[in-house]
């Protein structure tokens, strides 16, 4: 097995079409010849992250945040950028990035969110245009179920404030900002990892009565509570890395001869000051 295998599998199941246009997914550094003994996962490609993987002889890093994500004029060691992606090469270390796709993917980390929620009847927030489900769904799979974000019902009316205590436990944060009365009995739910704030019009559009997503700026929070809809902010770490470990898991399922793993010195840079 080569690099050029796990892409491929990679690409079925977060097929690139699936992308927002402004996103740099795919492989991004390396030699798809290389043969796939190692795998790493990760969120973000960090100097820790990649010394870790050089460390442990990796040829693959799948990273969901992407490196190289504006275009550079030069890599030279005068830079962090540079001084990281000359150590990747110097290690013979391919880097793939499937980011906005595997987010709207079919089992992507928005479906899986949205599943972690118990919701039912899950639809995206953003259905794909006609000429991105002829391009995601060429080797398969249901157009109903592609597209950005993700929004359902739980099985009944539910306070705010179980949704929140839901939150805690799903997300293992105990600590995080919301918008909304916890005593508002609430139903149908959107939900968009990462920074998901521009999601907002769309969960009103759809008649959610609350948005979890991992992070907002302070003027989106107000456009949420202005049109009455809650906002959960578990927190960009939160909302994303229990996808790429379960990523991890699925590329060593389809792949049993290869050793992979989700990063282990990976974590949130963010800590919370608590009384």
């Amino acid at each position: 097995m080569t690099v050029a295998d796990c892409i491929a599998w990679l690409s079925d199941v977060a097929p690139v079409a699936l992308a927002e246009s402004w996103d740099n997914v795919g492989l991004l550094l390396g030699d798809k010849s290389v043969p796939l003994r190692r795998v790493m996962t990760c969120l973000t490609l960090t100097p820790d992250v990649a010394q870790e993987g050089i460390e442990a002889g990796v040829d693959l890093i799948v990273t969901h945040h992407p490196i190289l994500f504006r275009a550079v004029q030069r890599v030279t060691s005068e830079t962090s950028e540079g001084e990281l992606l000359l150590r990747l090469i110097r290690a013979g270390i391919s880097v793939y990035s499937p980011h906005t796709a595997f987010d709207s993917a079919r089992d992507g980390i928005n479906q899986q969110l949205a599943e972690s929620l118990e919701l039912r009847d899950i639809l995206p927030l953003r259905p794909v245009s006609r000429e991105e489900r002829d391009c995601a769904t060429a080797g398969g799979g249901e157009f109903a179920s592609l597209g950005s974000g993700r929004w359902g019902r739980l099985a009944s009316l539910q306070p705010l404030s179980e949704v929140l205590d839901r939150c805690r436990v799903q997300f293992a944060t105990p600590v995080f900002p919301y918008v909304g009365e916890p005593a508002r009995a609430v139903q149908t739910i959107a939900v968009a990892c990462g920074a998901g704030g521009e999601f907002i019009p769309d969960a009103i559009r759809t008649g959610c009565d609350v948005l979890v997503t991992g992070e907002a700026r302070f003027h989106a929070c107000l456009e949420a509570r202005a049109a009455g809809l809650a906002l959960i902010l578990v927190g960009h770490y939160a909302s994303e890395r229990p996808g790429v470990e379960r990523l991890a898991r699925e590329i060593g399922r389809a792949f049993p001869g290869v050793d992979v793993w989700a990063s282990r010195v990976e974590s949130d840079p963010l800590r919370w000051s608590l009384p």
